[in-house]
């Protein structure tokens, strides 16, 4: 009995590891930007050609996968896209904040407010409040300004620009110098966020990460809030604990980090 319960065990070890075999096949295609010959899947996966050709056969038989019968070269297949379109469908972004933004404040005791992109301009649509609360006039439904806050900038930086002028111009900002605006992308882009040292209000400090979509599109931002004068190695650790949340976020809502671009 013993020799049998071990034999099933590792039969459902073996299966598990096909899986996560075949996933990484799937994975390599997924990442690549066109179809890519058995060598290039082989050496991505560092696995031997002969098993890679032998998984992309499973592959293929179960629609994750195809074969381009002029060149050889293997690509997603229709099953993958059913799969991920199944997925979308199900994805609600602001479930998904909730539930990480959420529990970030409630372990660090930050303050955190999500903004999206409105007709006006950078709209407040959550709160979450931390320990012990903030006294600002930041409520939702607040409109914040582009050029001129942490939020604002983020949007500016990782928004396509079709999305954003209208807002420019309703606040006045389309007349910026062409210089200073680029000048203050790339430094958000580089960066991966925006610090507002406390000018807008004056004590305090704002940071804005943002958060992506499936087209690489800034949607929300997320900007932690917190008092000057409570600036420490501490939060300044805190904060940057924010910006790894919204890339996980980013990744539950299909981005692929590839640096960080605006088309």
């Amino acid at each position: 009995m013993a020799d049998k319960d071990e034999g099933e065990g590792s039969g459902r070890r073996r299966g598990i590891q096909s899986i996560e075999i075949g996933m990484r096949i799937v994975d390599a295609l997924a990442a690549s930007e066109g179809p890519l010959p058995l060598s290039s899947i082989a050496q991505i996966t560092d696995m031997a050609a002969p098993q890679v050709h032998r998984y992309l056969h499973s592959l293929i038989a179960a629609g994750t996968a195809r074969q381009d019968p002029a060149t050889g070269h293997y690509d997603l297949g229709p099953g993958v896209l059913r799969i991920g379109l199944a997925a979308l469908a199900r994805t609600d972004a602001f479930r998904i904040v909730d539930r990480v933004i959420g529990s970030y404040v409630e372990t660090s005791g930050q303050t955190v407010q999500i903004s999206a992109l409105g007709p006006t301009g950078p709209t407040i649509v959550r709160i979450y409040r931390g320990r012990p609360a903030l006294l600002t006039t930041l409520q939702v439904g607040v409109v914040l300004p582009l050029a001129g806050s942490a939020t604002g900038r983020v949007f500016l930086a990782f928004a396509p620009p079709a999305e954003t002028a209208a807002a420019m111009t309703y606040e006045g900002s389309d007349g910026m110098e062409r210089a200073a605006l680029d000048d203050m992308r790339s430094s958000v882009r580089r960066e991966g966020r925006s610090v507002e040292p406390g000018s807008l209000i004056p004590g305090l400090r704002a940071t804005a990460f943002p958060i992506f979509d499936l087209q690489g599109r800034a949607i929300l931002v997320a900007t932690v809030l917190g008092l000057v004068n409570d600036w420490n190695p501490k939060i300044a650790q805190l904060v940057g604990q924010l910006g790894g949340l919204c890339k996980q976020i980013s990744a539950e809502l299909g981005w692929l980090d590839e640096g960080h671009r605006s088309d």
